[in-house]
């Protein structure tokens, strides 16, 4: 039999099937390979494709063999990913609010493909986010790509930052200005995703979020700000920034029942000094960005909290809840 232009293809249309098509429970006969195989004008024998079986695990494909005289053949044992690894995957990327929902859909059809058909079911998972935590800025991507970029090349980048208007449409601010920043680091916190960067002419360090950023640009202005970036601890900001708005850093001190001890590692991380009091108290000293946001997750935990000082915080957070009490 004359040998087609595809035959050189064979060994990528098996393992094309193998991937597709079989798992643990779903074996592919040898004659459904020789079927494929013809519909693609590839000729093929028994003994041929038990040979090329053996040259994929050669190759390092994790092929086993069914011996059956009923369902046997041949199924991919282990891939790229598991697929409990998958699901993770699936179940971070439907949940996170900086990509919008359309980009969502398409990277899960991606990460299906890394399995069967049959166990791509499987990843049609649910995870329930309110209507309102996805981004709609459909330039995400691109956006992280300029960042990473401007990383990569030690250059400075340009944007847009953007809002929310009360017609409900994301719009630039200042009329449009041009931001230019140097890019440092991309920090996650409060399920929001922020750039740090140096800010030349503010001669400071600040944040962003990515999916309020338009129209990122790389320039071809070196990066400034290395001696600040050097001396950050970006666990700690995120830690002691609240919401990732910004405000005037202070050492406060605050004291709370030691019930609430998960609640205060979970804001400000393990390497806090915690100081235990006789009473079934504790009290911590911390550098945090005094603002609302601060007073505010304060008063969120209730009266078991206490803010203990410096006195000028004391009074600030007191005229805080009396202008909302005004109210």
């Amino acid at each position: 039999m004359a040998k087609s232009a595809n035959q050189k293809l064979k060994l990528l249309y098996i393992i094309d099937m193998l991937e597709r098509e079989s798992d643990e429970n779903h074996i592919v006969s040898t004659q459904d390979i020789i079927k494929m195989l013809e519909a693609n004008d590839i000729s093929a024998e028994r003994k041929s494709i038990y040979d090329d079986m053996n040259q994929l695990s050669a190759y390092g494909y994790d092929i086993i063999q069914v011996k059956s005289r009923v369902n046997g053949g041949y199924y991919l044992a282990s891939r790229e990913f598991e697929l409990a690894e998958l699901k993770l995957l699936v179940d971070a990327v439907q949940s996170s609010k900086f990509i919008t929902r359309k980009k969502s859909r398409e990277l899960i059809q991606k990460l299906e493909r890394l399995t069967s058909k049959h166990e791509a079911s499987q990843l049609q998972r649910q995870v329930y986010v309110s209507d309102s935590a996805k981004t709609e800025n459909e330039n995400i991507y691109y956006s992280v790509d300029g960042i990473h970029k401007g990383i990569h090349d030690n250059m400075q980048i340009s944007f847009t930052y953007l809002e929310w208007s009360v017609s409900k449409q994301l719009v630039p601010k200042r009329a449009g200005k041009t931001y230019q920043v140097s890019p440092w680091a991309l920090l996650w916190q409060d399920e929001n995703y922020y750039l740090v960067a140096y800010d030349s002419d503010a001669e400071k360090m600040k944040h962003y979020r990515v999916d309020k950023m338009g129209k990122v640009t790389v320039t071809a202005k070196q990066r400034e700000g290395y001696e600040v970036y050097e001396k950050m601890n970006l666990p700690a900001y995120a830690n002691q920034t609240f919401g990732m708005y910004g405000g005037k850093w202070e050492s406060v001190t605050m004291q709370f029942p030691e019930k609430l001890i998960g609640v205060v590692i979970d804001r400000f991380g393990k390497d806090i000094m915690i100081r235990k009091k006789n009473d079934g108290f504790f009290t911590i000293t911390v550098n945090a960005a005094v603002s609302g946001q601060f007073f505010g997750w304060l008063t969120g935990i209730g009266k078991d909290a206490k803010l203990i000082g410096p006195e000028h915080v004391k009074e600030e957070y007191e005229n805080w809840l009396k202008e909302i009490l005004a109210q």
